[in-house]
């Protein structure tokens, strides 16, 4: 059976999250969040407890059902089981779910929970359970449950136990104050600024040109990073392919369907005038002419706008036709750009215009669009010809023919290539990353398959052997050793006469006799400038003032004057503002490590056990 490109997906790197956070969205997930599971099936039914509060293997399937669909969402495809535990969801699910069980065991014995009303009061919120007129629907409620496998009774237990451990949660973690003296430090180191005066050196900074290097300096070069010029094992691959770029040329196009299409797609071809627009609605006649008279007077249209209580994103209409804007189309399209006309009749209202920006008409006739339509109706039969073959490629390789065998019968080009397993090479067959998906799991005792590429052309591969890693020849790689050592070479060179400068400054010299010298007056640690590594700022940040230093990443070399430090504004809206963020992320820490430690003993106190092959039964029962 043929495979698709979505069949073979490389598995990002597994990251682990914090586990009082996961339990604070888990909450969520769990007691609301879990429509569209089905229960787990089975003698067992629990995979283990905390103190005398179960953990059923439902909830641990449903948990992991639903960070495994997140997971799914996030990646933009379907993720397996095994797949999650390789990204190790397992994992954050059961601490999850063991977290949730301590909350629930200790609630249990100092006697917390809510009342009916409570729980009443959730279920109306929930916007699952809302009919057409946007209010609690019992009928829908009933709907939704069923289709989950839940009980009314079930669902309002697990929806109690949830608000319980939020009411928990907030005792523990809530009420915490940052101490002053940490918030007024961290502000202080992140509200400093500081200004530098930078000198870039580049080769025309040098005194003496970089010299030619001999042949024995490239030889003993290449000896000496034999490793830059060594070619990696690659796997050498034999293929039969046939690519839609390859035979569309040849396909034949009908003239007729050639206009017909472009008449189906007139739209593309022709573009009438439109506008950028920006619309300000007011709630009757005499707001908006009011609005007109400020306007007129001098006002903005900023501030009008400001003064509605809204942005500019949200007045903002886009690119529009005259017919988009039906009896306003007349006085927006009379007027120029930048011009506000109106108060006008809108079916919201009465409303001022502002032409952002005038875009003309276009028009692509249809001789000027005929060679990219046929382009795209020889490539859409080329992709039509190729799907015809996948089953005439997969009984021929069933039928135990070989590559050659069926390059020849069906059409397809044969070729090799050394592939190195996670790199794109150079040969076009290797910009697929279905073929290079198939050929990184390659094995020499694989029977061959037919694969469908990403633009709808079909291959099929087969591993020759593995080419051992070997340095390539001196003469072959001599380009490569000469640019290496040249680049090598300057950044020495760079460097020497970075420390030279810095020496005469530090003597009395000034910056800007050795070049054009780049001032920052002030800038934050999290500042950006322009053609520089993200190691200059932390570097600058480190100096103190009047300090000279140089800083090397790579081919960047500058010399490096700190001017001056300027300390954090104390006073003033901005300062204010920081403050008050610093100290609500300090309070959120504080209270999340409080949170945890809380969990962490109450977990410790009553006791955990896990049932391993109960969980091991539920990762087997998902898909």
């Amino acid at each position: 059976m043929a495979k698709t490109p979505d069949d073979d997906v490389k598995r990002p790197k597994s990251k682990a999250k914090e586990a009082a956070v996961w339990v604070m969205m888990g909450m969520l997930i769990l007691g609301l969040g879990g429509f569209g599971v089905t229960n787990f099936g089975g003698g067992v039914t629990t995979i283990g407890k905390v103190g005398s509060t179960e953990i059923t293997t439902d909830a641990y399937a449903r948990a992991f059902r639903a960070q495994q669909n997140a997971l799914s969402q996030q990646l933009g495809r379907q993720v397996t089981a095994q797949e999650a535990l390789a990204f190790g969801l397992d994992r954050q699910v059961l601490q999850g779910l063991v977290t949730r069980a301590a909350l629930d065991n200790e609630a249990a014995r100092i006697g917390l929970s809510v009342g009916d009303e409570t729980v009443a009061s959730e279920i109306l919120k929930i916007d699952a359970f809302k009919g057409i007129s946007g209010a609690f629907d019992r009928e829908a409620y009933r709907f939704v449950l069923d289709r989950n496998r839940q009980t009314e009774a079930e669902f309002e237990e697990a929806l109690r136990g949830d608000i319980t451990r939020e009411l928990l949660q907030g005792m523990v973690a809530g009420g915490f104050v940052a101490p002053k003296a940490l918030t007024d430090t961290l502000y202080a180191w992140i509200a400093e600024r500081r200004g530098f005066s930078m000198l870039r050196l580049g080769e025309a900074d040098l005194v003496t040109p970089v010299p030619d290097p001999t042949e024995e300096e490239l030889r003993a070069y290449y000896e000496g990073n034999i490793a830059r010029f060594t070619r990696p094992e690659a796997k050498r691959i034999t293929y039969a392919a046939l690519l839609p770029d390859a035979i569309a040329k040849d396909q034949p196009v009908d003239e007729k369907v050639l206009r017909d299409l472009y008449q189906a797609r007139i739209d593309e071809f022709v573009i009438p005038e439109r506008r950028i627009v920006e619309r300000l609605v007011y709630p009757d006649q005499a707001a908006a002419d009011a609005a007109r008279a400020e306007l007129d007077a001098g006002t903005t249209f900023e501030a009008l706008v400001a003064a509605r209580g809204l942005t500019l994103d949200a007045v903002d209409l886009g690119d529009v036709t005259a017919r988009d804007l039906g009896t306003a189309a007349g006085p927006v399209f009379a007027a120029n750009e930048g011009e506000v006309v109106g108060p006008l009749d809108t079916d919201l209202g009465p409303a001022l215009f502002r032409v952002v920006t005038v875009l003309a008409a276009e028009e692509t006739t249809f001789d000027e669009a005929r060679e990219t339509l046929a382009v795209e109706i020889q490539t859409d039969a080329a992709r039509r010809l190729i799907a015809d073959k996948v089953e005439l490629v997969d009984d021929l390789l069933a039928g135990g023919a070989t590559l050659e065998d069926v390059a020849k019968e069906a059409g397809l080009e044969l070729g090799t290539v050394d592939h190195v397993p996670g790199q794109q090479g150079e040969a076009v067959i290797e910009g697929y990353p279905a073929f290079r998906n198939a050929a990184d799991a390659a094995k020499a005792d694989d029977f061959p398959e037919a694969i469908v590429l990403e633009d709808g052309g079909l291959v099929t591969l087969r591993l020759d052997e593995v080419v051992p890693a070997a340095p390539i020849p001196f003469e072959e790689a001599r380009d490569a050793v000469e640019t290496a050592w040249r680049a090598d070479a300057l950044r020495k060179a760079l460097s020497d006469r970075a420390m030279e400068i810095k020496a005469a400054i530090e003597g009395g010299a000034g910056i800007g006799s050795f070049g054009i010298v780049d001032v920052t007056p002030e800038i934050a640690r999290d500042g950006f400038i322009a053609d520089t590594p993200q190691s200059l700022l932390p570097a600058v940040f480190e100096m103190a003032e009047g300090d000279v230093r140089v800083i090397e990443d790579g081919d960047f070399v500058a010399v490096v004057r700190l001017d001056r430090i300027q300390p954090a504004e104390t006073e003033g809206p901005e300062a204010e503002a920081l403050k008050a963020a610093i100290d609500a992320q300090a309070v959120q820490a504080i209270s999340t490590d409080a949170f945890t430690a809380y969990t962490n003993a109450l977990t410790a106190e009553a006791g955990i056990t896990l049932d391993q092959s109960a969980i091991n039964a539920v990762h087997a029962s998902l898909p």
